[in-house]
């Protein structure tokens, strides 16, 4: 997972287009700003109240950014701009360990901990 700086078509095109493979299908909600991308791509209307259509849904998308809300809402609080980067990889990976077990999670974070360091100085927001 990364930032995106805008959500206009440029930036939002671009994104989807260099992380994904040509000829990969996108599923979006129906903002403008993927009309027209370079991918196969199916979108729901949320704006008439169609969520599910067949395959296209923006489901997983929308259970990963609630799940950042409330970390945010309820354990952090502030997220600064210079590291949310940082947030967005920690809860992207959380995200991806969310059917493993509690025990297994906390494993992961260890073992992924091993061999890093993060000075306080580099902590400190501008």
């Amino acid at each position: 997972a990364d930032v995106v700086e805008k959500t206009d078509a440029e930036t939002l095109q671009s994104f989807v287009e260099i992380r994904t493979i040509p000829g990969a299908q996108v599923y979006t909600d129906d903002a403008s700003a993927y009309r027209g991308i370079g991918r196969p791509h199916a979108a729901v209307k949320h704006s008439v109240g169609e969520y599910v259509r067949g395959q296209a849904h923006t489901n997983g998308i929308e259970s990963f950014w609630a799940m950042l809300k409330r970390g945010h809402q309820g354990t952090f609080h502030k997220i600064s701009p210079k590291h949310l980067n940082r947030y967005v990889t920690e809860f992207a990976g959380r995200h991806n360990v969310r059917d493993n077990s509690t025990a297994n999670q906390m494993a992961d974070v260890v073992v992924r901990m091993v061999g890093r360091r993060l000075m306080y100085r580099e902590l400190i927001a501008n």
